[in-house]
């Protein structure tokens, strides 16, 4: 049983690679971010053929969201429950799995820009919210699984240069304090279960040879509740991807549970 979560960076462009990894990567599901579609443009045909079931959430040039799975995702939810929002940033249902029925979420957490600003203070009133709601989510399922672009570098060793970072967003100590409000709701990062290559990440700038310097941050990551956790076998970063004629500045996150 696999899990996978993967800011495509406008899924008109990457739709191709798309479909080309799901068919070496037969995952039970996964969820997207960043397809910047509307709803009416969403490639439904291509991934049905691919043997996907697809629930979607759009917005025009910015945002959006998908949940694609083996199976039909039931009791879908768009958006965090009890927070309004007028931006596509997060998706939910529930998957009939090999062991269960586990509560998929998908998120594009918001960026934040600058400490200093409007948008931080959203992606502050953001997380809130969403800790708010998957607590009451955790209450009614006992598997769950949160996955999606958090722009969230829990630690020091999940970015490049942390000085570099200081006083910039997606290292900040109120952001990973947010982080570490959601493990302690029950998760844990399936990712940090392994001992794990050091300078792993899964976002690198398209800028300045971003990639090909591993200038990057871990801020892709894939949070399991306890009834899952001991199903865990492992936690992938596919760099492979990133590697591809242009690819997202993104790379898929992979998790591999036993039935």
């Amino acid at each position: 049983m696999k899990f996978a979560t993967w800011n495509v960076n406008s899924l008109a462009v990457r739709l191709p690679q798309l479909l080309d990894w799901l068919a070496a990567n037969p995952v039970d599901a996964l969820v997207l971010q960043e397809t910047k579609l509307t709803d009416d443009k969403f490639p439904t045909l291509e991934i049905g053929e691919a043997g996907y079931q697809v629930q979607w959430f759009g917005q025009k040039t910015y945002n959006g969201v998908a949940l694609l799975s083996k199976v039909a995702a039931r009791d879908v939810v768009k958006n965090i429950t009890g927070y309004a929002d007028e931006q596509a940033r997060l998706i939910a249902g529930t998957v009939a799995t090999a062991a269960g029925d586990v509560r998929v979420i998908g998120g594009y957490f918001p960026n934040g820009q600058a400490l200093d600003s409007d948008k931080f203070v959203y992606k502050m009133a953001w997380l809130d919210g969403l800790r708010a709601w998957l607590a009451t989510e955790l209450k009614t399922h006992d598997k769950l699984v949160l996955m999606g672009d958090f722009n969230i570098a829990p630690e020091d060793r999940d970015c490049y240069d942390p000085a570099a970072f200081v006083g910039q967003t997606h290292t900040s100590p109120q952001e990973r304090a947010h982080f570490q409000a959601l493990i302690d709701l029950g998760l844990t990062d399936a990712y940090r279960m392994f001992e794990q290559p050091p300078k792993s990440y899964s976002w690198w700038d398209y800028r300045m040879l971003g990639f090909q310097k591993n200038k990057g941050l871990r801020i892709d990551h894939i949070l399991v509740s306890a009834g899952l956790k001991p199903l865990v076998t492992a936690c992938t970063i596919d760099r492979q991807m990133r590697k591809l004629p242009k690819p997202s500045d993104h790379a898929p996150v992979i998790v591999t549970l036993g039935d």
